[in-house]
């Protein structure tokens, strides 16, 4: 394949504008503070195209359109169940989230937080970053393999070349410039990612002849919003939603909000983006399956990056295929700070170097963040990965296991740490075990048992302990206050 210069040139470009913000963050980040979560100083259009960008990732410019260009409408259940959800998030966490984390001790990260709020000596802490661990080193992978898919397709690469020089890329920046650079990132991406989303299916659509010529060469079934798998299919779908509530590198955004007055206007940026985003996703799966109705795309995933070479000449369409690095690289970076930040102040500094300086901290994050990309380029070696599998189940795992526990933990002021423990161990190993059993009711996604067992877990284990202490519920008190 013919490396075309236009569209390898606006990929360096880009490129380039992220290393060089990267770097501009580095001399931003004075501490271990602002590393992980930036001080606290997240602006709210920052803070909501940041949790837009980091949530989507390849997902929304590779998996989404590649199910709807095989399958049709039915799978716009999945963006049904996600509005939904981060609706909800937005309504019932955010604010509460923000309060909470910095009442409890100002809170740098999740498994902190839990320390802090019931009072943990270090098991709650070590389960919480374990299971973080484990969910996104795939959570990562599935932004490698997006952006292997991506080089693979765009430059002609082998697909194990293609995947070390996309790990290298996101790392890269990542390392250096830590949440600062992420946020900034992202803030820039997402509004890339939409632009794309809404210039090339608007584009194809007139150059495909309209809605005449969708309705005439689509099959009936592709309009048809039934799920394909039935009442258990819709449920799966819909269930999608439920992930908000737990997922690490999204409620991280929530702590570092400036104010917490400022969620009200950072979750309406958020939602239009993803409202529209979302559009945008579905009509590129239909176009692309009227344009490629002759000649199939060989890889559905593929359909948002061949139709943007088909619409614009090579200058335009390397601005727009970048757009899906921006998603794929604002994903796998939240992804791989979280996992630095867990790393460095959860398990390094309580049981390696309680003294550890913030110097020492940030080497160990950095560090960190190179041994989790290791890790997942090897589960992504596989070139037969999908980013909606590996997506699918690393949402399910954070959602089952994080998400009960962190709507107990900011709604229950009796919810104790035995309670938390056992809600994040049932999630998951109820994620883990379901994952692996097929037919009949198992064929349901596995987060809806995964939530609903960690959540009745966590109240019996709480009711069957000690209640929480006094200063626990002092505690409690003192932040329902600062919610007023």
């Amino acid at each position: 394949m013919t490396i075309e210069l236009p569209i390898l040139v606006t990929f360096i470009g880009y490129l380039s504008c992220m290393l060089l913000l990267g770097l501009y963050a580095y001399k931003k980040t004075n501490n271990q503070s602002d590393y992980i979560l930036g001080g606290r100083s997240l602006s709210p259009a920052v803070a909501a195209l940041s949790v837009g960008a980091s949530d989507m990732s390849g997902w929304l410019l590779l998996g989404l359109p590649g199910a709807i260009y095989v399958s049709g409408v039915s799978e716009i259940w999945i963006g049904i169940g996600l509005v939904t959800g981060a609706a909800l998030n937005w309504i019932f966490v955010a604010k509460r989230l923000r309060v909470y984390t910095e009442v409890a001790n100002d809170s740098q990260t999740i498994p902190e937080f839990l320390a802090n709020r019931f009072e943990d000596t270090g098991l709650l802490k070590t389960v919480a970053a374990i299971a973080i661990l484990l969910f996104f080193t795939f959570y990562t992978a599935s932004g490698l393999v997006g952006g292997a898919i991506l080089f693979e397709q765009v430059f002609g690469l082998d697909y194990f070349w293609a995947l070390i020089i996309g790990t290298s890329i996101i790392v890269s920046y990542t390392f250096v410039g830590g949440f600062f650079a992420v946020s900034w990132t992202d803030f820039f991406q997402g509004i890339l990612m939409l632009l794309a989303l809404i210039i090339v299916p608007a584009t194809m659509y007139v150059e495909i002849g309209g809605s005449d010529v969708l309705a005439n060469t689509l099959e009936p079934s592709m309009f048809d919003f039934a799920p394909t798998a039935g009442v258990l299919g819709l449920i799966s779908l819909l269930a999608w939603g439920l992930g908000y509530f737990g997922q690490p590198h999204i409620l991280v955004r929530f702590m570092a909000i400036a104010k917490p007055s400022d969620v009200r206007v950072s979750r309406n940026i958020a939602m239009s983006w993803m409202l529209l985003a979302l559009v945008g996703a579905l009509a590129t799966g239909l176009i692309g399956a009227v344009y490629f109705a002759d000649k199939p795309l060989d890889n559905p995933e593929t359909v948002f990056i061949f139709l943007s070479k088909v619409a614009f000449n090579p200058w335009v369409s390397g601005i727009l295929i970048a757009a899906i690095l921006s998603a794929i690289m604002s994903t796998v970076d939240s992804q791989l700070l979280v996992s630095s930040s867990v790393i460095s102040e959860d398990l390094y500094k309580p049981f390696i170097n309680p003294k550890a300086s913030d110097k020492e901290l940030m080497l160990v994050g950095r560090l960190a963040v190179i041994s989790i990309a290791v890790i997942a380029l090897l589960i992504s070696l596989d070139p037969k990965s999908s980013v909606l599998g590996l997506v699918g189940y690393a949402w399910g795992g954070f959602g089952a296991a994080f998400g009960p526990m962190i709507l107990l933990s900011l709604y229950w002021d009796k919810y104790n740490k035995y309670g938390a423990i056992a809600s994040i161990i049932t999630g998951s190993v109820v994620i883990v075990v379901w994952k692996n059993l097929s037919g009949g009711l198992f064929d349901l996604y596995e987060i809806v048992p995964g939530f609903i067992l960690a959540s009745i877990s966590g109240v019996v284990f709480t009711l069957l302990t000690s209640s929480a202490t006094e200063s626990m519920k002092a505690q409690f008190k003192l932040y329902e206050q600062r919610l007023k």
